[in-house]
């Protein structure tokens, strides 16, 4: 059996020229925001970059075969089907198998990507360590698939809705590089600060992409993460987050979800409350993530 890999003309032709490619995940389309919103998003955030001179490659598995690059009526399908599995490590294989069409987590687009070739990865934030999994034990492969998989990601830090100490102490653990680009806080996703200073601080893509190449070159598995804080004109600063992100934990706690439905949960939650600010806040920081990305992208093409 051979893996069933759909490159998009698009990312062929990058491929074949040797241009810098950008991976982009799907469950963002999915299960991060209401339709048209997400379909018009995905396509600002591969605009971005292209304007960036760089190659979007969103990824998705539809029908049972692994796309790499999403044609645009391909993206517009998937951002308005329904019962679209997210999918992680532990069932990417399955889907495939079984030919049913799945959104990539982080997890999962970072396997796709280093399968494809494609070193760098742009997103809003990645999972972690849950508020409570000290009890629920709730803790996301992202974390694992980052000490495994040579893919650098760029993102606005963890979700704030989970816990950020015990997550950048699990990446610590784990052997992970976590750099804060430009700062030396490290970023909450929607807030420039989580309160904490970032583990490592560079401002420069090359310097970033050097470091990925050196990890290989000393044998060291895994990716690196990179958080890039939302731009200050568009954050929401922590402490008018934190009321609003424990209101929707409690409301996620009182209609008893849990599992994967949790994120989603707690993003809509949390989108109602601000009115949408929280919305506009993601969009404004996956832009930017994509930028970076963009430009570390290059670099990598360069070394």
């Amino acid at each position: 059996m051979t893996i069933p890999l759909h490159f998009c003309d698009e990312v062929k032709a990058a491929r074949d020229n040797g241009k810098p490619i950008v991976a982009l995940e799907s469950t963002i389309i999915t299960h991060g925001m209401p339709y048209p919103q997400n379909v018009e998003t995905a396509r600002k955030v591969e605009a971005c970059v292209r304007d960036c001179g760089a190659v979007p490659a969103t990824i998705a598995v539809i029908e049972g075969r692994l796309h790499i690059g999403l044609e645009a009526a391909a993206l517009n399908r998937l951002g308005q089907a329904d019962n679209v599995a997210k999918l992680s490590r532990a069932d990417m294989a399955a889907c495939l198998a079984a030919g049913k069409t799945g959104a990539t987590t982080v997890a999962a687009t970072m396997i796709a990507a280093h399968l494809a070739g494609i070193q760098t990865f742009a997103t809003g934030g990645i999972g972690g360590v849950h508020r409570g999994a000290e009890t629920s034990f709730d803790v996301s492969a992202d974390l694992y698939e980052l000490a495994q998989t040579p893919v650098t990601v760029v993102a606005a830090g963890v979700k704030a809705i989970l816990d950020i100490p015990k997550t950048l102490e699990m990446l610590e653990t784990l052997g992970v590089p976590v750099i804060t680009h430009a700062q030396d806080d490290f970023p909450a996703f929607w807030s420039r600060s989580c309160g904490l200073p970032g583990p490592l601080r560079m401002d420069d893509p090359a310097e970033i992409a050097q470091a990925q190449v050196l990890r290989g070159q000393l044998g060291l598995p895994g990716g690196q993460l990179v958080a890039n804080p939302v731009p200050a004109e568009s954050e929401i600063p922590r402490q008018e987050m934190e009321p609003i992100i424990r209101q929707a934990l409690a409301d996620a706690q009182a209609e008893q979800v849990n599992a994967k439905a949790v994120t989603p949960f707690l993003l809509q939650r949390i989108f109602e409350i601000t009115e949408g600010r929280s919305l506009r806040t993601n969009i404004a920081l996956v832009l930017n993530n994509a930028r970076l990305a963009a430009a570390i992208a290059h670099a990598f093409c360069r070394l």
